[in-house]
């Protein structure tokens, strides 16, 4: 359900609703069928939840097991939502705490509990559907998911495709239940490094306590959007939400200038 939900946001980021998806799966002959039917079961769900239907796909013999969906979706031309749009002036919102990749690392080497696992991934499997709906109605200026470059490395390409800098509150980051405390004991995952090599030279943070910089840097699985909107339509925006009980935050501004600062 959460390689689902991470190739179904991928549509949802662009302003578009998902229609078709293939499963692309690798497993051992010697995986039960009983858990590859439950694989496939939770993938099907989670793609009828977006409004599309799984279609078929491609399963290849391999050691280790892998899933993944290749999504179709569909979108007005007038309605994409592009990275390279944000604006001078605009508020940045992120609509999903930040932290899997932390608390699922914490979680293997024994420090943090299963209450904290289960909390991420609810948010892994939750879609960006109910925040998608939102936005079509307030015509955002860019979009983008927060996935595998974390919060600075995609913050980072908005920037950068929109020739603005984006200014981030890091008091204002949220975090899932247990992520900080994971960056407290020195937790950190594989991909931290490649993100800090790809979004460090373009990311000012000096003076920001390191578990926030972790958190910046931390690869997410299925994360929620990074949304650039006019600031005027900000409080409707955060209306919107709580009236439909989803999860935002409002967490920086756009600002003439490059690259990206946090304070």
């Amino acid at each position: 359900a959460i390689a689902a939900t991470n190739a179904l946001n991928d549509v949802f980021a662009m302003g578009g609703t998902p229609l078709l998806a293939l499963s692309i799966a690798a497993f051992p002959e010697e995986l039960p069928m009983e858990m590859l039917a439950a694989i496939f079961a939770a993938a099907d769900a989670q793609v009828r939840a977006a409004g599309g239907l799984l279609a078929g796909g491609h399963t290849i013999r391999d050691a280790e097991p892998k899933y993944g969906l290749a999504v179709v979706g569909t979108v007005h031309p007038k309605g994409i939502w592009p990275k390279n749009g944000a604006r001078l002036g605009d508020s940045l919102f992120l609509t999903k705490p930040l932290g899997t990749g932390l608390i699922m690392s914490a979680h293997k080497r024994g420090e943090v509990g299963s209450q904290q696992l289960e909390r991420a991934i609810r948010w892994m499997r939750t879609l960006n559907n109910g925040a998608a709906d939102v936005l079509r109605g307030l015509e955002p200026s860019a979009v983008t998911d927060v996935a595998g470059f974390g919060l600075f490395g995609h913050a980072h390409e908005v920037a950068e495709r929109s020739g603005v800098r984006l200014r981030l509150e890091s008091g204002r980051f949220p975090a899932i239940d247990g992520a900080l405390d994971a960056a407290r004991q020195g937790v950190r995952t594989s991909g931290d490094p490649r993100n800090r090599d790809f979004a460090g030279p373009h990311v000012s943070h000096d003076g920001i306590p390191d578990t926030l910089e972790a958190l910046g840097y931390d690869p997410q699985t299925a994360g929620g959007l990074l949304v650039a909107i006019p600031s005027e339509r900000g409080p409707a925006l955060e209306a919107e939400f709580a009236s439909r009980k989803l999860f935002i935050r409002r967490v920086g501004a756009v600002e003439e200038g490059s690259g990206v600062v946090v304070e």
